[in-house]
């Protein structure tokens, strides 16, 4: 055993730079991991200690025990709770304070006219706590408001905004409100909680303005009296509380807004990026993999000698993994060390780009540092697996063999099993779209079609490089010709190398199919349902913004050049024991704006005790027009819908609308989250557009946008995503090339008397450099156009899976011109990875080289 290590130690001495490659593999994929994990750690400690220090001061929260919850939706919506509650509860023993805490959307414009913040995290309003133990934030300069029209808001935001105090500029809540900054406040000692964004009002600004009527609260904080303890406060406070309320922890409604981030933001970000570190060490398995079975091909003749002068089989194969262990330790460890540099790096870059990493410093923790040393050291193990067990069944006979160059090929049993399970693969996800969609099944045979393809590469690669390399020939002639038999030479080598940037390339592939399907549905949805000439809308997505103001749909309305204006407010309730939203409308203007469909009963009998609903979700409830519906709201009560309508489409509109009347008593802050506009016969659309935006100026100035405008904006989001993940990706593609090129270095190795007698025969250095460059490229044409193929596949399935279990209906759509891009990148990817095996090439001595044995 201590002779195969010393055999392992020699040679990884001799043959430094064989394992470069190698060692480059495993330390990327290794340090993105590290790096994820530690960021997530450090992430979710500073974000409780925030949150924590936030709400110290804080003993017991008093709420609603109840929550609405829509599909879809993490965060349920609570009912208000009564802010007169607060006096009873000050007269309870042990209770120092208590105080109504109102909470709202409240956007800030800022000092350029555009809002503040709103893609995503939220923009909240709320009454300023005068206690300063009871309140999350903290009052830094300035002072807190006295009177109406004066706010406080976090530092952050302001910053952001470009405002100070003393300015005055506008609030939407959503309607528009004239604010003048008096104060800037922390969060937990933060500008603020993330990116969220809040604004302190006084408490009759914030009950007039965030509140459907006076005397409502979202909680009640309470702070203990000395002596008594948190959960003592809840035992005292439980009795007094009236029916549907309840108290709970400091501790545990810090740990709820903790476990919000954790599950909205944190989670969902670190899962996103431990994917991609799986895919890269997935594409460094390949290229080490190769590397290793190269460097045993290399080595017949030295192992067989060993093997002749008295050595095991298994002492040959302990000696190769021995190798293999030594670059995995060292290649994890350094990847460990450049984790956490990444992880630092992070951490000063997410506040220069608006997300302010909490401060403090790095959580290391053990499992953080121990599972990817682990998986580097297995991956890298696992990859050489193979080789090491191929190197111990050389034969002595083999030391006798001229040359040690890998001439293996493609057998017909792998040809065999490669289309049993791609016929495995395509009949399984056939039926997980077609049949009966289920995304598990999909997903599945997707996992069986990537098995395929690795399995069908060396049957393939022979196969494709001829097609591919038949322009060389022609181009190139001679150099061409002989890169193109270079790569032909060992399929199994060429669809291994392949195979790495085959991977990178298709998860490029099917997040672009995909980004592309996403917006095609977007577009689809729009065409299909609205009706209208421009929409009105916040520039914002996701759970950010305030909303419209429900008095900017009428103005409109009153304009000479508009035929019809109709807002969409939304709602939540149990329809018979369930979480739906509802949207909030005038369903009559609604009909003449939206294509609903076939419509069954009538829209404009509604009323204030009346329901529609789509066809689906009658059919879905057993429902049909006359039919009764129990309605419970956020403010406790229950009431019987009538389904006085049945309608087709619900894209846009969703899948039940109630009057707003029905609405009104139930509501809380009223809010539009989008405006269709049909303009008169003979209106152009820039005079129409003009007169809406002269309208929208009044309301905040949201954004007025044609049908097309508001298609496209309302997949902007997606082209975002599309970014962070070839960005991501990036390092996978990296980790192939870096393959390629250790593939082809030590390919030439073992091809060097031959490239010698080439240079002897009258070959140019340029003539030879060239031939190793197309060599690569051809290995990457070869790569990227599998990769493609297999990505067009997978982002099908997706779609199809995805369109078979939603409620939506999703297109499928193939992006040309990127997908184009992503070849001409992998080519000239391809090209790049060669110049250094060809330099290297290039440099060899003519003499030297003839000699090698």
């Amino acid at each position: 055993m201590n002779a195969s290590v010393r055999i392992s130690v020699s040679s990884l001495r001799a043959h430094k730079r064989r394992f470069a490659g190698t060692f480059l593999a495993v330390f990327l994929g290794v340090a993105f991991l590290a790096g994820t994990l530690v960021m997530g750690d450090t992430l979710r400690a500073g974000f409780d200690t925030m949150f924590g220090n936030a709400t110290s001061g804080t003993d017991a929260v008093v709420r609603s025990a109840d929550t609405i919850t829509t599909p879809g939706e993490s965060q349920g919506v609570r009912q208000p709770v009564a802010t007169d509650l607060a006096t009873a509860i000050e007269r309870t023993p042990g209770v120092a304070a208590a105080v109504p805490d109102i909470q709202g959307a409240g956007q800030l414009v800022g000092a350029n006219g555009k809002p503040i913040g709103g893609q995503g995290p939220p923009t909240l309003a709320g009454n300023w706590i005068d206690d300063p133990k009871l309140n999350a934030y903290r009052l830094a300069d300035g002072r807190a408001p006295s009177k109406s029209g004066e706010v406080v808001v976090n530092r952050g935001a302001a910053e952001k905004g470009g405002l100070s105090i003393g300015d005055t500029t506008t609030l939407r809540t959503p309607d528009p409100v004239k604010v003048t900054i008096v104060g800037l406040a922390t969060f937990g000692g933060e500008d603020g909680m993330a990116q969220v964004t809040f604004t302190g009002m006084t408490r009759a600004d914030a009950e007039k303005y965030l509140t459907a009527k006076p005397g409502e609260a979202a909680t009640i904080q309470v702070r203990a009296g000395p002596g008594i303890g948190q959960h003592e406060l809840v035992d005292r406070l439980t009795p007094v509380l009236p029916k549907g309320v309840e108290a709970i922890t400091g501790q545990e409604s810090a740990q709820e807004n903790t476990d919000m981030v954790s599950s909205q933001f944190l989670t969902l970000f670190t899962t996103f990026l431990l994917v991609f570190s799986g895919i890269a060490l997935l594409v460094a398995t390949f290229s080490i993999h190769n590397t290793f079975a190269i460097v045993v091909a290399q080595r017949t003749r030295e192992n067989a000698l060993l093997r002749a002068l008295g050595a095991s089989r298994r002492q040959i194969t302990v000696s190769t993994l021995a190798e293999a262990s030594v670059v995995a330790v060292a290649a994890s460890a350094a990847g460990l060390a450049g984790g956490i540099g990444v992880a630092a790096g992070l951490q000063a870059l997410f506040p220069a780009i608006g997300f302010p990493f909490p401060e403090g410093n790095l959580v290391i923790s053990a499992l953080s540092m121990a599972l990817p040393l682990a998986v580097g050291i297995l991956v890298c193990l696992g990859s050489a697996l193979l080789p090491a067990v191929r190197a111990g069944r050389i034969a002595p006979l083999a030391a006798l063999r001229e040359t040690a160059v890998d001439q293996s090929g493609a057998s017909r049993a792998r040809a065999v099993v490669g289309a049993g399970l791609a016929a495995t693969a395509v009949g399984l996800t056939l039926v997980g779209v077609l049949a009966s969609p289920s995304l598990w099944l999909a997903g599945f045979g997707a996992v069986l079609a990537l098995a395929a393809f690795v399995v069908l590469g060396p049957v393939a690669s022979s196969m494709a490089v001829r097609v591919i390399g038949v322009p060389l020939d022609r181009l190139r002639g001679v150099t061409g010709g002989l890169a193109r038999r270079n790569a032909l030479r060992s399929p199994k080598r060429t669809a291994a190398t392949a195979s790495a940037l085959m991977i990178g390339v298709a998860v490029v592939s099917l997040f672009t199919v995909f980004g592309a399907s996403l917006k095609a549905t977007m577009d689809q949805t729009v065409s299909r349902s609205f009706a209208g000439d421009v929409a009105v809308s916040t520039p914002s997505f996701g759970a950010g913004g305030s909303g419209l103001s429900p008095a900017l749909a009428p103005a409109i309305a009153r304009q000479s050049t508009v035929e019809n204006a109709v807002g969409l407010g939304r709602g939540v309730a149990e329809v018979d024991g369930k979480g739906r939203a509802l949207t909030v409308t005038e369903p009559v203007a609604l009909g003449k704006v939206f294509d609903l469909g076939q419509v069954r009963g009538s829209l404009g009998s509604l009323g204030a005790d009346g329901i529609a609903i789509t066809r689906k979700e009658a059919d879905k409830q057993g429902l049909t027009t006359g039919d009764t519906a129990r309605l419970a709201f956020t403010d406790g009560k229950k009431e019987t819908f009538t389904v006085r309508a049945v309608y087709g489409q619900s894209e846009l509109v969703g899948d039940y609308v109630i009057t707003r009347a029905a609405w009104a008593p139930h509501r809380t802050q009223d809010s539009d989250t989008l405006v269709a506009v049909s303009f008169r016969d003979g209106v152009s659309t820039s005079e129409g557009k003009a007169a809406v935006r002269k309208v929208a100026a009044a309301y905040g100035s949201p954004e007025v946008q044609t049908r097309d405008e508001y298609a496209q904006s309302s997949a902007g989001g997606i082209d975002m995503m599309l970014t962070l993940v070839y960005a991501l990706l990036a390092l996978a593609v990296l980790i192939a090339l870096l393959g390629i090129a250790n593939t082809l270095t030590l390919a030439l190795h073992e091809r060097t008397r031959e490239l010698g007698l080439l240079r002897a025969v009258g070959q140019t250095r340029a003539q030879l450099r060239a031939m190793v460059r197309w060599e690569s490229v051809l290995v990457a044409a070869f790569g990227t156009t599998g990769g493609l193929m297999l990505g067009g596949f997978l982002g099908w399935v997706l779609v199809k899976a995805s369109d078979g279990v939603s409620d939506s209906a999703f297109a499928f759509a193939v992006p040309p011109v990127q997908l184009m891009v992503v070849l001409l990148v992998g080519l000239a990817a391809g090209a790049l990875a060669g110049l250094r095996p060809a330099r290297r090439a290039a440099r060899l001595d003519v003499l030297r080289a003839i000699a090698t044995e």
